[in-house]
């Protein structure tokens, strides 16, 4: 039910929401990636929670996003202040437990993603792998940018019901 209720707000809303994002932003790509999280956040509302006012609910949820993407943008802006020269690099390695834990999880969301639809696949792999824009995916393969953030939705519905199984 709450997935049928966010693939309409996205339908109804998603124009809208972009436009707030690209307002704050001033980048189509974080716009972009703004508006995903925040229907991905929808998803994660819980079933029995009452939402009156969907479209006012998402627009919360969207000012939360907002607010996260800023202080990740600044402190991605801050991390290699020129006065941090050679303060790039890690202080400690990941042990051997975590690498090998890593590696399980990788190789069970790409198998997560190898069962999704061809195109759904190629899609999330264009736009999560190679990092194309919503556009670009849309001319390349031929079909509409709607359809290209649907199979994206889709995808990241799929792998994050993989990725509850694995850690819950």
């Amino acid at each position: 039910m709450r997935a049928l209720l966010v693939q309409e707000l996205q339908r109804l809303e998603e124009g809208r929401l972009r436009r707030f994002f690209l307002r704050r932003f001033r980048n189509a790509a974080d716009a972009a990636d703004a508006t995903q999280e925040t229907f991905l956040r929808m998803l994660d509302v819980p079933q029995k929670t009452i939402i009156e006012n969907p479209q006012a609910y998402l627009f919360q949820v969207a000012k939360s996003v907002a607010r996260m993407t800023s202080a990740r943008l600044a402190a991605d802006a801050d991390l290699f202040h020129p006065d941090m020269a050679g303060e790039d690099q890690a202080a400690d390695a990941p042990d051997q437990e975590r690498i090998v834990n890593g590696r399980q999880c990788l190789i069970l969301m790409a198998q997560a993603i190898e069962k999704l639809p061809t195109r759904c696949q190629e899609v999330f792999i264009l736009s999560r792998l190679h990092g194309m824009a919503n556009g670009e995916i849309a001319v390349k393969l031929g079909i509409s940018r709607n359809m290209v953030e649907k199979h994206i939705i889709k995808a990241l519905i799929h792998c994050k019901a993989i990725r509850a199984e694995i850690f819950f």
